[in-house]
């Protein structure tokens, strides 16, 4: 960084390799790039100008999600394959510049752009032999996308009473263009079975919306409105000749904060608001759905509260519906609409200092999660979780060292509809250590799983069929967890 007559420019560049087996029996073979930069510029006149690019770039094979019942007859270990022809590549370039102009003491103007470039392959399996019994079920997705965006917005500050209140206003336009949106049956990621999908996909969002924060001393009122409108466009490859659908659709979305200062250290807030969700323009074209911009309904109230000097609480009681749920079938390509939801519970938190450098914080979550127009105990959200939990204890700053001992916690929860499946829940901790040897040489380890626990990480209830087997079979399919494991790594501050 540099500062030169009220001038301050200062640049930032980060770059990481990476090339990593994994614990699994088939090497994962694991290449990462991993490229960052930024820049700041400040004349010191309320003129900021900043630029951050960042390219990343990996490729990996995997051995996908296994079968329980293969783990339990012995036939794989947990760090098995029964196709360990998946795998994949991708990476991905984005550009941001932001510009802050001051328009006067009181008004400001923030402009935003960025450019993103996407590309994405993926070999998976998931039902193994289930719909090909001789060459096997494998799908390939890919797709190429380039994402443009520009952002404005307007920000007046003002006063009452000595208060400060605000108020904003803006536009914001983004457009999603993706070439060659494809699924298609494979073999060994080479022979191209069946194409089941295959496009370009156009999808543009246009926004304006506008804001006003108001203080009134104790009690505060933030209230927003929001209009969106998408254009959905579909090129479909696979007709002859090419047939391209579009349509559009418009949302009004609405927000309302209260909070009220009870005491210096005590604060009660209540949000409202209206959100939606953009949908997949395949579905929408194809007309399977009746709500194209489906709303969602959502709603907390809460408390903050700092009780002593090294004790801060927070916790909140929230609901949430949903006019349409939607899940995405990968061997099929879709989203599909699955109706309405509703979900409601609890957050609690808490930070406490235990000493002038150790600190200890936590917090536990509640979700009741519903269907709401299927019968009683069908009606479950499969892997909506009902108890989560994640805390740390942290060293900070001693004597140069720097610490943290944290856990992650999810309570077992239903895989399916009926609640039959269950997908098992787990508790697993980190530790991460560094030591500042100088004051730019940074050294540390990270310990992933310190007490070695056998945990699943993503879960699904699937049907598949082995090669072996004469029908198939709805059970819980797995991604081991990390195990045991120790990183090592090095920084240098310049």
């Amino acid at each position: 960084a540099q500062v030169v007559e009220n001038k301050s420019t200062s640049a930032y560049v980060a770059t990481e390799f990476l090339t990593f087996d994994g614990p699994f029996e088939s090497p994962q073979n694991f290449h990462r790039v991993n490229l960052f930069g930024k820049m700041l510029v400040d004349n010191g006149t309320g003129n900021v100008f900043k630029l951050t690019a960042s390219h990343f770039d990996s490729k990996w094979d995997a051995s996908g999600q296994i079968p329980q019942r293969a783990v339990d007859a012995g036939i794989i270990s947990r760090f098995g394959a029964i196709d360990d022809t998946e795998g994949g590549e991708t990476s991905r370039t984005n550009i941001n510049v932001e510009y802050g102009k001051e328009l006067s003491e009181t008004e400001h103007l923030y402009t935003k752009a960025y450019f993103s470039n996407y590309d994405f392959l993926l070999f998976s399996n998931f039902t193994f032999f289930l719909e090909d019994p001789i060459n096997g079920d494998q799908i390939r997705q890919r797709e190429s996308r380039s994402l443009y965006g520009a952002k404005a917005t307007y920000v007046n500050d003002f006063f009452i009473s000595n208060k400060k209140s605000q108020f904003i206003a803006g536009v914001a336009v983004r457009n999603d263009n993706t070439n060659g949106s494809e699924l298609s049956r494979t073999a060994n990621r080479r022979d191209l079975l069946e194409a089941i999908q295959l496009g370009d996909v156009t999808e543009t969002n246009f926004s304006v919306f506008s804001g006003l924060s108001v203080d009134f001393n104790k009690f505060k009122i933030d209230a927003g409105l929001r209009y969106e409108r998408f254009d959905f466009t579909y090129r479909n490859s696979l007709l002859t000749p090419f047939e391209t659908s579009s349509t559009t659709a418009g949302v009004l979305l609405p927000k309302l904060k209260l909070s009220y200062e009870v005491s210096p250290k005590f604060n009660v807030y209540l949000n409202n608001g209206i959100g939606t969700h953009s949908n997949d323009t395949r579905v929408v074209l194809a007309g399977e759905v009746n709500d194209i911009l489906p709303r969602s309904f959502n709603s907390d109230l809460g408390f903050v509260t700092k009780l002593t000097d090294r004790l801060v609480m927070n916790g909140a009681l929230w609901h949430l519906y949903l006019e349409q749920e939607f899940v995405y079938v990968g061997d099929a390509g879709i989203v599909e609409p699955s109706g309405e939801t509703r979900r409601y519970g609890f957050d609690y938190g808490f930070q406490y200092q235990l000493g002038d450098y150790v600190f200890l914080n936590a917090n536990l979550n509640y979700a009741h999660a519903r269907a709401i127009n299927e019968v009683d105990g069908e009606d479950f959200i499969p892997l909506a979780p009902k108890w989560t939990s994640n805390g740390s204890l942290v060293l900070k700053d001693y004597k140069g060292f720097n610490a943290s001992m944290g856990y992650k916690y999810i309570a077992d929860r239903p895989a399916n509809e009926d609640n039959s499946i269950i997908a098992e829940g787990y508790f697993v901790a980190d530790l991460n250590v560094s030591y500042d040897i100088t004051k730019r040489l940074r050294a540390g380890i990270i310990v992933q799983n310190l007490f070695d626990v056998a945990w699943n990480e993503t879960q699904f209830a699937t049907e598949s069929r082995l090669a072996n087997e004469a029908a198939p079979v709805e059970e819980i399919h797995f991604t081991p967890g990390t195990p045991f494991f120790i990183k090592g790594n090095i920084q240098f501050r310049f």
